[in-house]
């Protein structure tokens, strides 16, 4: 009998770099929201991991390096798992880790400690709603959850995360001005990222956010149109019965 999950999306409103630990990971500070745009998997009998609706953004592998087949590994279990991807890879949304954390809330794994072992951002994904995260993502602290509306300008192509976090140590570790430190790393990275913020920001006359490592765009407040979407926010997601 097959199992349908939903893996929402998630949006990093503010992420303050803190730190570097000595094996290379960042420490953070930042606050996240679980979103209404969501990846649909399907867990049913038998084993492999197929992966739909990948155009745009980066590619994405259905290997035992896919962190929907870690997760599978971490809870000790082999399935057959397609996943119908609506989340862009390389958004800074979070698509891989949402979904991974949806399959550990299916098999009943609920320890955020060890979700961030396979995947920096799998902790707030499997606690999802709204929540502070703190040190390399491991620390998910719950707050209250508020109805929010976001429009999201995503382009179509995909920021690497590693390579962002990289050039942030190569730039000696920028502030960034509007909320998100990684903000001066992905454009000294990715120059061509101002064009699409410069779009959102003209369209919405506000100054647009960077999600997570790029290369999304967000304000806050509903402004249809061009290729925006408009998106909200949602509680945590229920586990399976």
């Amino acid at each position: 009998m097959n199992t349908v999950l939903v893996a929402p999306a998630k949006l990093t409103l503010s992420l303050r770099i803190t730190g570097v630990r000595d094996d290379g990971l960042h420490l953070i500070e930042a606050e996240m929201v679980c979103l209404d745009l969501a990846d649909r998997i399907t867990v049913g009998p038998g084993n492999g991991l197929e992966v739909h609706g990948t155009e745009g953004g980066l590619e994405v592998v259905a290997d035992d390096d896919n962190l929907v087949s870690r997760a599978l590994a971490l809870v000790g279990r082999e399935d057959r798992v397609v996943v119908e991807k609506e989340i862009p890879a390389g958004a800074g949304l979070g698509g891989g880790s949402a979904d991974a954390a949806a399959i550990l809330r299916w098999a009943g794994f609920n320890d955020p400690v060890a979700a961030s072992g396979i995947g920096a951002d799998v902790a707030f994904c499997l606690v999802g709603g709204r929540a502070r995260v703190s040190g390399i993502g491991e620390v998910v602290e719950p707050l209250p959850f508020e109805e929010l509306v976001f429009t999201l300008l995503i382009p179509p192509v995909g920021c690497p995360t590693a390579a962002v976090y990289q050039r942030w140590d190569d730039l000696g570790g920028p502030t960034g001005s509007a909320g998100n430190d990684l903000e001066p790393a992905l454009l000294d990275l990715m120059p061509e990222m101002a064009h699409w913020r410069d779009l959102l920001g003209d369209a919405t006359g506000r100054q647009p956010r960077l999600a997570g490592s790029g290369g999304t765009w967000f304000v806050e407040g509903e402004y249809p149109g061009d290729g925006r979407r408009v998106l909200r926010s949602v509680p945590p997601p229920v586990p399976p019965v």
